[in-house]
């Protein structure tokens, strides 16, 4: 396998929001990211699931694995300690639906989950102007997380929104109006990784649909991967 090695070098904690959320960045994450970025010209990619506007497909296991050897101790560090370990799936992903095909669901900022305890991992690997995931506080209810406690109250609030004002246009998210407010964003440069509760209202920050591609060497190429606490 090719070098997919990567360094914590370049680490900055950053925390944002009225509740601190904590986020961490990772400049230069992998020593060599024409690794990955040749592997995934090797790829067939596929629509996985309804809610992704794009495609996906699997990175080599033997390299999430290592990966993992050198996050478990700084997400303990930085997120909690997961008592017995942790686990990563992990996967290339081209964003690649136009605005006029996006459903309902995918105009909002969405979260991975209710579980704090989940982590997620974003790491850019395109030179487009599609960088980025931004953030977001909804508006009506003053929410930045979701957990299973406030999920109905704030589906309850966004339903409530959309039967008073519509919903938003076929657009991908990018300030949060007319329903949300952009509290934070990273840059997604290339290269860099960025860490975080998948609990938080987010989405990339599509910019440019006009650059979308299904191509990897083209388009808006990542690396998707989530922690989750051994059971």
């Amino acid at each position: 396998m090719d070098d997919w090695s990567i360094s914590l070098r370049d680490m900055i904690k950053q925390t944002f929001g009225s509740q601190k959320h904590d986020l961490v960045r990772v400049d230069n994450f992998m020593n060599a990211p024409e690794a990955a970025t040749h592997a995934a010209s090797l790829q067939i990619f596929a629509k996985v699931t309804p809610q992704y506007p794009g495609i996906r497909a699997p990175i080599p296991q033997t390299a999430a694995l290592a990966w993992l050897g050198t996050l478990a101790p700084m997400l303990d560090q930085e997120f909690g300690t997961a008592a017995k370990g942790w686990e990563i799936q992990a996967w290339f992903s081209l964003v690649t639906a136009r605005p006029d095909e996006l459903v309902p669901m995918q105009r909002f900022p969405h979260v991975d989950g209710t579980n704090p305890n989940q982590l997620a991992m974003m790491l850019y690997l395109h030179h487009t102007d599609n960088g980025g995931t931004g953030f977001f506080r909804h508006r009506t209810s003053g929410l930045e997380a979701l957990t299973d406690a406030n999920y109905p109250g704030y589906r309850a609030a966004l339903e409530q929104d959309v039967r008073d004002h519509g919903l938003p246009q076929p657009a991908y998210v990018t300030d949060g109006a007319p329903f949300f407010d952009i509290i934070h964003a990273s840059d997604g440069g290339f290269n860099q990784a960025v860490f975080y509760r998948g609990n938080l209202l987010h989405s990339g920050l599509i910019h440019e649909p006009g650059q979308l591609s299904p191509d990897p060497a083209k388009g808006r190429l990542t690396i998707n991967a989530f922690f989750r606490p051994a059971t």
